[in-house]
C-alpha cells in the first residue's frame, strides 16, 4: 500500500458510503471487495484501489473531492427513517434533494411517531461522531406529556432511573409551560437510545403525547422550517458541527460551491 492508505471503513465513511458501523457490517457479510477480492476488518485501501460495495462500483476519488454537506430536514409524524419500508410506509429519504457522490447519512433516527429535527450529510465520519456516546452530544425534546407531573418525579428523571437496558437520565428538564393535557417540557439528552425519551417518562407512570427534536448538538429547529422540507446548512454552522466531535472542516472556496441560502426552505417531491 502506498503512503495514502488508510482503513476501509474510514475511506469509505468520509466518501459518504455509510456510517463506519455500517460499513464494517458489510465488510462483516462480505459485501465489500477491494480489487477483486473480499474485504477484511482492518484492511487499508487508497483512493486508486477499486472497490465494489454489494457488487457495485464506487467513485472514491469523486466523492473525496465532494465538499462536505449537512442539511436539516422537518420530519413528519408518520414517515420513517429508513431507505426502504417493507410494509410501504413514507421514508424520509424520499424527500431529499440528490446527491452527486456518496449518499445522504441520518445522524440518529427518529421513531415513526416522533416528529423534528434530523440532520443528514454525505460524511460518513461525521455522522458517526455526531452519533457516538463518547462525544456526548446533546439532544433535545419537546414533550407533552399526560398526567400529573410532580417535583419529585422531575428529580428521578434527572438523576436516574433504571430502565430495561440500563440506568438513564435526563441531563436537563425545563418546564415550557400549558395546562392540563397540553403541558410541555424541554428535556435533554446526551445519548440516543431507542424511544429513551418515552421510556424514561412512561418510567414514572406518565404517557408521552406529543414528541418532538428540536435541537441537535448546535443546530436547532428552524421556525421557518415547515414539516416535511429540508434546508441546507451554511459553512459556519457545519464548521461548528465539526469542531464539536474534534474534526477539521475546510468551508468551501468559491461562491459557485456555497449552498444557496437565499432561497426558501425546499419541500417534498411530490
Amino acid at each position: 500500500m502506498n503512503a495514502m492508505s488508510e482503513r476501509i471503513q474510514k475511506v469509505l465513511a468520509r466518501a459518504g458510503y455509510g456510517s463506519r458501523r455500517e460499513i464494517e457490517r458489510w465488510i462483516e457479510q462480505g459485501e465489500i471487495k477491494v480489487n477483486g477480492k473480499v474485504a477484511s476488518l482492518g484492511d487499508q485501501i487508497s483512493l486508486d484501489d477499486r472497490v465494489l460495495i454489494r457488487g457495485k462500483p464506487v467513485s472514491i476519488k469523486q466523492s473525496e473531492r465532494s465538499r462536505p454537506r449537512v442539511i436539516a430536514y422537518h420530519k413528519p409524524v408518520g414517515e420513517v427513517v429508513s431507505r426502504s419500508d417493507p410494509e410501504g410506509r413514507p421514508t424520509v429519504f424520499e424527500h431529499l434533494p440528490r446527491i452527486q457522490a456518496g449518499r445522504w447519512i441520518a445522524i440518529g433516527r427518529l421513531d415513526l411517531n416522533t416528529s423534528g429535527l434530523l440532520l443528514f450529510t454525505n460524511d460518513g465520519e461525521l455522522a458517526n461522531r455526531l452519533m457516538h456516546p463518547s462525544h456526548e452530544v446533546e439532544r433535545t425534546y419537546a414533550v407533552r406529556v399526560k398526567g400529573e407531573v410532580t417535583p419529585d418525579i422531575l428529580r428521578r428523571l434527572e438523576t436516574g432511573v433504571e430502565l430495561d437496558d440500563g440506568p438513564a437520565a435526563f441531563e436537563r428538564i425545563e418546564d415550557s409551560g400549558g395546562t392540563g393535557l397540553n403541558h410541555w417540557y424541554h428535556v435533554t439528552l446526551k445519548e440516543g437510545r431507542n424511544r429513551e425519551v418515552r421510556r424514561l417518562w412512561e418510567s414514572q407512570g406518565l404517557m408521552v403525547s406529543r414528541l418532538m427534536r428540536i435541537a441537535y448538538g448546535s443546530i436547532t429547529l428552524s421556525r421557518n422550517l415547515r414539516e416535511g422540507r429540508w434546508m441546507e446548512l451554511p459553512p459556519f454552522e457545519i464548521g461548528r458541527l465539526y469542531q464539536s466531535v474534534g474534526l477539521s472542516y475546510k468551508p468551501p472556496s468559491s461562491k459557485r460551491e456555497e449552498p444557496r441560502r437565499r432561497r426558501p426552505p425546499h419541500t417534498r417531491r411530490r
